[in-house]
């Protein structure tokens, strides 16, 4: 994610922080000092931190849990308004999802739990309901507030809409008695109604939160919905259906004045980079190009610029397990190759959104290519 700083590693993922972070944490700060001065401004921070820390912990319920099923998650980022696992892929068994979506309330149950104990033993039990209610009362102490905040967390992430937990819980459960697709567009419009009641909520009360939250509940329940049909239709589908077969290569011995000429001369942004043989060696992507010819000028190889290992795939391979391969590889296109290794195709994300495009419009188009065993 852009404007985000990493800060370390945990078990494999990397942490990252997003700079808004760093606003939120000025705002609590000078909030906090206009109302109690510079003790209350470190004391806002600090229950800030700690509460970003359950925020992390919480994603790192689902990165291990996710884990156990044999997906890795490259990295997590904090944000303003929570944190985001970038998990490679979800899941296919619903159980399994239901797992992982569960994963990270846990945590928080546990975290509110241990809290609870902590007051318990000393005798302030009748803090954690307060601190549920009043979390930003600074009189009540940070474990209490702390541990009505992990309470909080629970109840808002297990609200059935996306991208809350409680809309992949939902998902989950309908998955186990109907088809997947089905499943989602529920899921999604169940998440769409809670964004709608939001909204409407935020707009009688005068609160603006509410309503900036129901406007990224609706966008990310219609943006999982837009995914699911894309996976639906993409597992029913080759590599060869959705690739492009007319396509410029960029042999390896090339210099980069060369490669921009063949660039300058195509409407692509990407090359398959070939050897004397056709076979692919690496991809060569526009803005690796035009990094290349700034720091090492024309004359350079273009071996210098391209992307290795060369993301390659088949003709007969899944397209959907295709598009995960060129997302887990952080390649904006894919060489298509045959039992050869010779590149025969181009596959990029613009030719699959053109086929999905193509397919809303006219649903019992054919897309096999003759030919494409």
């Amino acid at each position: 994610m852009s404007w985000s700083l990493t800060i370390g590693r945990i078990a494999g993922t990397a942490v990252r922080i997003h700079v808004t972070f760093a606003l939120l944490l000025a705002w609590i700060a000078w909030s906090a000092w206009r109302s109690g001065g510079a003790e209350a401004a470190w004391g806002g921070i600090a229950f800030i931190l700690l509460l970003f820390a359950c925020v992390l912990a919480h994603e790192f319920g689902h990165i291990l849990m996710a884990r156990r099923y044999g997906i890795e998650t490259p990295d997590v980022t904090l944000l303003p308004i929570g944190g985001v696992a970038a998990l490679e892929r979800m899941p296919e068994q619903p159980r399994q999802q239901l797992a992982v979506a569960l994963a990270g309330p846990a945590v928080n149950v546990v975290i509110a739990g241990v809290l609870f104990l902590y007051l318990a033993l000393s005798a302030q039990p009748e803090r954690v309901s307060a601190g549920l209610a009043r979390v930003q009362d600074s009189e009540l102490g940070l474990m209490a507030r702390l541990a009505g905040a992990n309470l909080f967390l629970v109840l808002f992430n297990l609200i059935p809409a996306f991208p809350m937990d409680g809309g992949r819980v939902l998902n989950a459960l309908l998955a186990m008695r109907m088809d997947k697709g089905r499943a989602t567009r529920i899921s999604a419009m169940v998440g769409q109604g809670f964004a709608f009641v939001f909204g409407f909520a935020g707009l009688v009360f005068g609160n603006p939160l509410l309503v900036l939250i129901a406007i990224f509940v609706f966008m990310a329940a219609a943006a999982e919905a837009q995914s699911s049909g894309l996976e639906d239709v993409t597992q029913r589908l080759l590599v060869a259906d959705a690739m492009e077969t007319r396509f410029a290569t960029v042999p390896i011995e090339a210099n980069l004045a060369e490669a921009v000429d063949i660039l300058l001369a195509t409407p692509q942004h990407d090359f398959p980079v070939v050897d004397a043989f056709g076979k692919s060696v690496g991809l060569l992507t526009r803005d690796g190009l035009i990094g290349a010819l700034r720091e090492a000028g024309p004359m350079a190889s273009v071996s210098m610029a391209i992307l290795t290992p060369a993301p390659s795939v088949r003709r007969r391979d899944r397209l959907d397990l295709a598009l995960r391969e060129m997302n887990k590889a952080g390649a904006p296109a894919m060489g298509v190759v045959d039992e050869e290794g010779v590149v025969v195709g181009l596959l990029t994300l613009q030719n699959v959104a053109e086929m999905m495009m193509i397919r809303a419009a006219r649903p019992e188009w054919s897309f096999r290519r003759a030919g494409a065993g």
